[in-house]
């Protein structure tokens, strides 16, 4: 199912612009990046956890590839950071300090915060020109890379970061992002455990580990990752959304219900949520209450397909 990994862009010095990634933008001086925003977990339409609630229902769990946005990350476009006033206050800074890499650092996350992705790549481009060891500005780069579609350029960007600063997370966690959805799941699985490894903060290296090893069907592990970023990002919906899907997979049906319903409350616009809850509605045989819940899930993402299906199966003739 799709698990949003919203993607908050983290304003702090130093890494990098929202998978389960889209979200985090570092301003330049900071080794690790900061959950602020994208350490909810990867959602754009973010990650998409490849569980459908079709087979969930019918025929157990099945955990397919997780997409993101750039996929992934990015859920949602913060305007505010890349309006006009915003940029005209940072460009200020940059006029009045035009040899200083944070400041186009800075601006570049603001620029991609903002969905100008073209804008912030210059800006990154121009931070790693003045700085060639500026290794927040390469894992900030390479996650613009990623939204632009270069996926090499962007595994490029994130192996330069790691090989300039083999102790930043970020980094890691942006690159496992990009080899989770290239299907590169073991390599995936290694950067996530690194980052883990150097005790980082942010959320959603656990997340996506949770991802990994709901996708092979170890629910138990998963679920222990979901809960640890769910107590780093308590207000992050993807979290509860991959932990009830794997109560369910276990047959803890009030457990998932729980989860999905705090996931809806966190944010309602999610339509992943509303399609977890209406599986629910679903299994119990309140096809009305389904229904409602499916339509709603539709209303917000009408391609959503496992919405779409479930739709068709609940709504009365």
């Amino acid at each position: 199912m799709r698990i949003a990994a919203t993607f908050r862009f983290s304003i702090a010095r130093g890494d990098a612009v929202r998978d389960c990634e889209t979200r985090h933008l570092e301003h330049g001086v900071r080794e690790s990046s900061s959950m602020n925003a994208d350490r909810r977990p990867d959602r754009p339409q973010a990650m998409r956890s490849g569980i459908s609630v079709t087979v969930l229902m019918l025929a157990g769990i099945a955990l397919g590839a997780c997409q993101s946005g750039p996929a992934g990350e990015i859920t949602t476009i913060d305007t505010a950071q890349g309006s006009h006033q915003n940029i005209a206050s940072l460009t200020a800074v940059i006029s009045r300090n035009p040899q200083d890499p944070e400041a186009y650092n800075v601006r570049g996350s603001a620029y991609g915060r903002g969905g100008k992705y073209r804008d912030a790549l210059k800006d990154f481009d121009r931070a790693i020109e003045l700085k060639p060891n500026f290794y927040q500005a390469y894992a900030n780069r390479a996650l613009i890379q990623r939204f632009l579609g270069d996926q090499a350029a962007a595994l490029a960007d994130y192996n330069r970061a790691i090989q300039l600063n083999p102790n930043y997370d970020a980094a890691y966690i942006g690159r496992g992002n990009l080899y989770r959805k290239a299907g590169r799941v073991n390599d995936a699985f290694n950067d996530f455990q690194k980052a883990i490894q150097l005790d980082t903060t942010d959320a959603r290296a656990y997340h996506n580990r949770g991802l990994i090893y709901q996708s092979k069907g170890q629910h138990a592990f998963a679920i222990e990752d979901f809960s640890t970023s769910i107590s780093m990002s308590p207000d992050a919906p993807e979290p509860y959304n991959g932990r009830g899907l794997s109560y369910l997979a276990m047959n803890d049906e009030d457990n998932a219900f729980a989860d999905f319903n705090t996931a809806i409350k966190l944010d309602g616009k999610v339509a992943e949520s509303w399609a977890n809850q209406a599986l629910i509605y679903e299994r119990r045989g309140d096809k009305v209450k389904a229904a409602k819940a499916y339509q709603q899930a539709v209303r917000l993402d009408p391609n959503y397909q496992p919405a779409v299906e479930g739709l068709a199966r609940t709504k009365a003739p």
